[in-house]
Parts: C-alpha cells; structure tokens; sequence
C-alpha cells in the first residue's frame, strides 16, 4: 500500500498516520500489516519479537488501592477485609496470562493472536506511508542546505553572555556542581536578544528557567477562580451551566474524586476546609475546564495566558517559531498540549500524607507553568495542635505497617520545607537589579512577597539513582487511599511517589543527589525541560495555568521519552503516545526545507 501525493503539500493528507496495534506508539511512515485484518505493528515491536523480548506478558496492570475506611486514612485500624472497597484512581484490571508471540524461522511474524486483537492467520507485510525513500531524500536536502548555508549549531558556552552571575536564583546545594543557581530574568528581560541567548544557553543544558513579572505584561484580567467561573458560565448553554454548579474535585487524602459545589470548593480555597478531626481536607481541580475546551469557554484568559507566556518564540501555542507543536498542517489531529488550569489547595505545612501535591512524573515534552493566583489559608492553633497530634498516629501506624523504621529520628513535623536545601533560598547575586524578595507581582490588587508553590525539579542526570532510591524505598511511600504502595511498574512515570523533606534527606545522604528546590511566587513562570522529573506541593492555594511545547533542544529527550512510555503495560495512565514527536519533526523538517528551497531557489 502505497500512498502517492505531492511531496511538498502533506497538509491535504491529514489522516496519514496512525498508531501501532500493540505499543500504542505512532506509526510515522514504514510497518507492518496484516492483509486480512488490518493490524498494525511498528519496527520496533517486529525487532523485539524477533529478539523475543515482546512485553506481552504486561497486558495488564495489577494496580488496586483497597478502602480500608476512614479511620484507616487518618492513622487508625482498617475496617475488616471482608468491607473493604476494591475501587481506586488507578487501574483496576486483573493481569492477564502471558501470551506467546514469536517469529517464524525465515524471520517471518504472523498477525497478534486474537487475545491480542490481532487474526493470528495472516504474515504480516511490509508497507509504507510514504512513497518508498521519500524521508531519505527529504535527510538529503536537509543536509545539502545545511552545507550550502554554513549553519552550525552554536554552543551554549558561545551563546552565553558574559556576566554569567546576574539574575540568579539559588536552588540547590551540590558540592563541586556549577548549577546549582537557576537562571531567573523578568519578562521584561527575556525580550532583550543578550537575555534571549543566555536563556538558550541554560535551556540547552536542560535546566530549568524561571521568569518573573510575567503578569505586568497583561491587561490585569482577573484569575480568581469565581471569577472565571462566572466566564465559564457566561460561554456555555443553560442546561450545561446548571451542570456546572458541581464540580468533580481530587481528595489529595484519599486520593479519589468527590463531588462538591463550585461555591463550596471556592470557599474552601479562600477560607480552608477541615475534616471532623481538624486535619486540613486538601482538594484540587485538575484541567478545568478541558484543555480542550479552555480556549473556547474562556476565550478572555486563553488570550490572556498566551499574552502572558514569557520567550514566545519557544511557548506560543499558536505561532511559536520554535515551538514544533504548531508545525502540524492544519486538518490533522493535534495532541493535546493546553492550556491547562491546576486550581488546587494549599498549605505551608508539610502534612506529610494528603498534601495538596502533583506526584513526582515527567511529561513527555517541555512545559510552562505560570502561577496566576493564590489565596493564604491560616490555621488556627487548635488546629496546628490537632494536626501534630494525628501526626504522631500517623507515625505509629506507619511503623506497625513496617512503612517506617521505629528508630528512625523525626524532624519537627511542622518545619517549613525552606530549610530543605539546607538554605539554598538565598537572593539573587548581587548585580543592581531588584531582589527575588523585593519584586511587586500583583494580578489581583496586591504585593505578593512569600513563595506559594514548592517546586523540585531533577536533573536528567540523576534520574537513574532517583530510580534506585525509589525502588529501594517504595514500601515507604502511601498512595491512593493512604495505602502503602504495593506494586511499581515504572518509579517515576507511575506517579505515586512524593518525595517528602525526610525522603529528599535521605536521598542525598544515599545517592547524593538533590532537585533543584524553589518557591514559586504569584507571577512567575516555570519552565519545565523534557526530561526532568518533577513535583510541586502548594504551600497555599493556587490557580495556576500551564501550556506543553516542543523546543528543538528537547527532541532527544522527547524520542526517549516516548520509547519508555512504548514499553509500559497497556493499561498505564502514562502509557499513551499523544505528544507524537516523530510526525511532529517529519512536518518541521518538510516545512524548514520546502520555506529555503523557496526562498534561495534550490533544485530539487
């Protein structure tokens, strides 16, 4: 099967790709199919049955979280087992029995079995999407203009300004490492081409970057959320407006969803709420509305975010130049990268379980995440008592469950996390401009001065002894429930492990590797690169909003990426490949090529 169209015109073509069977991943151009049912397998799923190393074994995922009642999730005795609930956030399926899938002799592979949706009659042939040496030809002309105009990747010593010191924000305390500090501009900054090379210079490096003041380029449109919930209601009929005086939050105790009115959810942002025991009850709200339907029922704040998104070059989802995302033709199925709004709760405390946290994961591509409103919730002393109490239980139990070590020594269980990097929260060097500390960012009317989101972010490096602590220590950890975490299929992109100050210790004292640790302030934007693990717990409520992109510094990490995500079971939340970062490079490669053919008059 062989496609035939201009070469210099995919955009009519809108359909062309699809996804492999077995992996889930996207199929970008030769695979295999079978004749009769139309099966699809991708090169790499062909070269581990050859190998004989095909997952197929991993259907499923085992992931069950039992309720063991209330008292169970705030420290006590679980009901008895006969009462348990066997319903959780994760996947609740049954693993299936392996299935045996191999080659034949000659090398040869015959459709999937039907337990694998496949025929199992027919030898599976080879085809191509597009015509045959299309993408060969397409390298070569990229490589002939490469050679004609000269251009060489230029390297981040070279792109780098020459007083490497300024705008600096300290973030971790690794001996003998040179990144320890973050590279911190203004908004202002970043439009700068001096400030623009020594963004590249740290993004190339894949470290993270944030901006602040990112809010004063904005027309101070208002992010408090009854506010845009009131715009939300305004862009939608009235029998989906009645619907939405609900609203489906996440219990961070628990880990569940639970239904609550918009009016009590955004008096419990402002105001706090509690369970009967005076331990703080954290919810949060995750993609609302739909990413997908964000620009359209909130057209105002869409424009708003874009208007506000710092290095537009790299994050506009509409036109960034360097952001790949929006090389996909117009007519073909876009993944979905946002705008995405994180309305959530939050506390200074660290709680230790049921904080308002995003687990440890890494995302698929690069992110932008700007913190666009916060509220303070005070707890009272009789509650900070109570809380101190029921922690002690919560210890108790997590040693009669041999989750902790009875001689292990607890810190103060209400120290700020500050201290985590053993003081790493210094100012900015001192070069003339404004503190961190000092900066005035006020979107609703007032001086924010504290930091409202606790971020930790990894360095892609260290992710393999992450890996091993996390492993290593995962008996230690609770999730869904409160229940200990039982079963670990990837460490990170699971997404059950929230490495606590105690963890974060004990991680440098083992492995000698800490995140980069900061405190997000209203107004401030955090780049995320590709590959970096990471986790945020909020420190007091807040309404932030986030947009995915594809930078050309990150392809690599991307690729990586998607192959991890290509070997999780069939059932892993992670699993998918919606970024398609393959087609995403096809179509920037075709269109870079075609744009200097034009322009210089090349032959094909």
């Amino acid at each position: 099967m062989i496609i035939s169209f201009s070469l210099r015109d995919l955009s009519v073509f809108p359909s062309v790709f699809w996804s492999s069977n077995h992996c889930a991943t996207s199929i970008v151009d030769l695979h295999r199919s079978c004749p009769e049912c139309s099966y699809e397998l991708c090169l790499s799923c062909c070269h581990e049955i050859r190998k004989g190393e095909l997952l197929v074994g991993l259907d499923r995922v085992g992931f069950r979280y039992s309720d063991r009642g209330y008292d169970y999730i705030h420290g006590g005795d679980p009901l008895p087992e006969s009462l348990y609930t066997q319903t959780s956030l994760d996947q609740n399926h049954q693993i299936e029995p392996p299935t045996e899938w191999v080659a034949e002799e000659d090398g040869s592979i015959v459709c999937a079995p039907k337990s694998m949706g496949g025929c199992g009659n027919c030898v599976l042939e080879l085809k191509y999407i597009f015509p045959k040496d299309w993408i060969l030809s397409l390298e070569a002309r990229a490589e002939n203009i490469l050679k004609i105009s000269g251009i060489v990747q230029m390297s981040s010593k070279a792109m780098s300004p020459a007083n490497k010191g300024e705008m600096l924000r300290r973030a971790a305390a690794r001996e003998g490492s040179r990144d320890n500090s973050l590279y911190c501009p203004t908004a202002e900054d970043c439009l700068k081409e001096k400030q623009q090379l020594c963004f590249r210079s740290h993004w190339a490096k894949g470290e993270p970057v944030i901006v602040r003041d990112v809010l004063k380029q904005t027309t101070g449109l208002s992010w408090e959320p009854m506010v845009m919930w009131r715009a939300l209601c305004e862009n939608v009929d009235f029998n989906s407006s009645s619907k939405m005086s609900e609203v489906k939050a996440i219990d961070c105790l628990a880990g569940c969803e639970v239904e609550i009115s918009t009016r009590k959810f955004f008096k419990g942002y402002t105001e706090g709420r509690r369970y009967a025991n005076f331990w703080p009850e954290m919810l949060k709200l995750k993609d609302w509305p739909p990413s997908d339907k964000f620009e359209d029922l909130l057209p105002r704040h869409c424009d708003e975010f874009i208007r506000a998104l710092p290095c537009q070059e790299y994050t506009d989802p509409r036109s960034g130049f360097l952001n790949l995302a929006v090389k996909l033709p117009s007519g073909i199925l876009k993944p979905d990268l946002g705008p995405k709004t994180y309305i959530a709760y939050g506390i200074a405390e660290e709680l230790g379980r049921g904080d308002s946290v995003t687990k440890l994961h890494c995302d698929m591509s690069d992110a932008v995440n700007i913190l666009t409103h916060t509220a303070e919730v005070r707890l009272s002393e009789e509650q900070l008592s109570a809380i101190e109490c029921l922690k002690r239980r919560h210890r108790a139990q997590d040693v009669r469950e041999h989750v902790r070590d009875s001689t292990e020594e607890i810190s103060d269980p209400l120290t700020h996390e500050r201290d985590v990097t053993m003081g790493v929260y210094s100012e900015m060097a001192s070069t003339g401009k404004e503190s961190c500390e000092s900066v005035n960012v006020a979107s609703e009317g007032f001086a924010e001065d504290t930091g409202s989101a606790l971020w930790d972010i990894f360095r892609r490096e260290d992710v393999p002894q992450l890996k091993q602590y996390l492993l290593k220590h995962s008996k230690e950890f609770r999730h869904t429930y409160c229940c200990p975490v039982d079963q670990v299929v990837h460490p990170i992109h699971d997404q059950t492990f929230y490495l606590t100050l105690e963890h974060k210790r004990k991680l440098k004292e083992e492995y000698g590797i800490e995140p980069w640790t900061f405190e997000q302030r209203l107004g401030e934007a955090v780049f995320i690169p590709a590959g970096c693990p990471h986790q945020v717990r909020n420190l007091k409520s807040c309404t932030k909003v986030a947009v995915d992109f594809v930078s050309p510094e990150n392809i690599r990490q991307c690729i990586q990426l998607t192959e991890e995500f290509r070997k999780l079971p069939k059932d892993h939340k992670a699993r998918e490949d919606k970024l398609e970062i393959k087609k995403m490079i096809l179509y920037a490669i075709n269109q870079a090529v075609n744009e200097f053919e034009e322009l210089t008059y090349l032959p094909q």
